[in-house]
């Protein structure tokens, strides 16, 4: 049996990697860990694990817990992770973090988005398991993918892949659900504010859009410009990201559908579908569906994939990581399909 801790427990994404390993059947979680909280039961914070997670959520001690686990959890906030995984690491555990810390190859561009890395010169694995599955199995520590870098990176890999489409003009509008901001208390999802509206934010600036790039890219063997626009609409869970790309030649709907089956055919999480994904598709689900549709006026190519933020764009892909990083099956205590409606 497989020990695991989490930090971060207080959360939504803590709460969800508790969850859903609470029915793994190869592991066990042992400690959960937060500055908040602390003392308190995991039941009184998160009360739909009460009698399922029956552990005090305490203060961490790094030196402890990297000797006393396999596998650590970090759903700390962005900047708090780099301050304390090389213990972690130096102390044997394995490390998937849920934040930004060590998603970037280079860590000059996570100080343009975020704050000064505090250990720049620790590599991880970035965390899409459709595409690094092999070096995520041989990781000691995996940075698992931002909730809108997924869903982008998903809908648009085998079109970049086989060099399709003009990797200059690539335009990625996505919508997510209030559970996205986390569980902080704030003006913008205040249920009577945000509750019949919808709003866009950072529409050219979002931190997001270096790490979506990044990804891209890769798979299109030179750099990619792109434009990144998100949305908070009043839902709780769900992200829907429409991609709006253009073909180098005249491609039918068939053929296309041909090359994403053909991208994805072994993978048990993504689902390329005939028509195009609703988010109520994937809620509650470790799944992204995607689904795409040609423009017959243009080579312009829609491609729209969606996902459960907190699921395959959180805690959902960190188990899928753990499991491929510990020998698990892949998809094991994932098994879980879409509530709907």
């Amino acid at each position: 049996m497989i020990s695991a801790a989490v930090v971060g427990a207080s959360g939504y994404a803590g709460c969800e990697l508790l969850r859903l390993l609470a029915t793994h059947p190869g592991v066990k979680v042992v400690g959960t860990y937060d500055i908040r909280n602390a003392g308190q039961p995991v039941s009184s914070v998160h009360p739909n694990l009460r009698g399922i997670v029956d552990l005090i959520i305490t203060e961490p001690d790094y030196g402890k817990m990297a000797k006393a686990v396999d596998v650590v959890f970090t759903a700390t906030p962005h900047g708090v992770a780099m301050k304390f995984v090389p213990r972690l690491l130096e102390g044997g555990a394995k490390v998937v973090d849920l934040s930004a810390d060590y998603r970037f190859d280079d860590p000059k561009v996570f100080e343009l988005y975020y704050i000064k890395h505090e250990s720049p010169n620790l590599k991880a694995v970035y965390g899409l398991p459709e595409l690094y599955r092999v070096e995520v199995s041989k990781a000691r520590l995996v940075a698992n993918p931002g909730c809108y870098p997924t869903a982008a990176i998903l809908s648009l890999a085998p079109l970049l892949k086989d060099k399709l489409i003009d990797p200059e003009r690539i335009i990625i509008d996505a919508k997510s659900g209030t559970s996205g901001v986390g569980a902080g208390l704030s003006e913008v999802t205040h249920h009577p504010t945000c509750g019949a509206s919808m709003r866009a934010y950072a529409a050219t600036t979002h931190r997001h859009a270096p790490e979506i790039a990044q990804e891209l890219g890769k798979l299109a063997g030179r750099p990619v410009k792109l434009g990144f626009t998100p949305h908070l609409i009043p839902i709780v869970r769900g992200i829907l990201s429409t991609a709006h790309v253009f073909l180098k030649k005249p491609m039918t709907k068939g053929a296309l559908l041909g090359i994403y089956r053909d991208f994805y055919r072994n993978e048990c999480f993504v689902r390329v579908l005939d028509d195009l994904p609703q988010v109520n598709f994937v809620v509650g689900s470790n799944y992204c569906d995607i689904g795409l549709e040609p423009d017959t006026k243009s080579n312009r190519l829609v491609v729209v994939s969606v996902i459960d933020n907190l699921i395959k764009g959180a805690s959902g892909q960190a188990i899928q990581n753990m499991n491929l990083m510990l020998g698990l099956d892949e998809g094991k205590g994932l098994e879980a399909s879409a509530l709907r409606p």
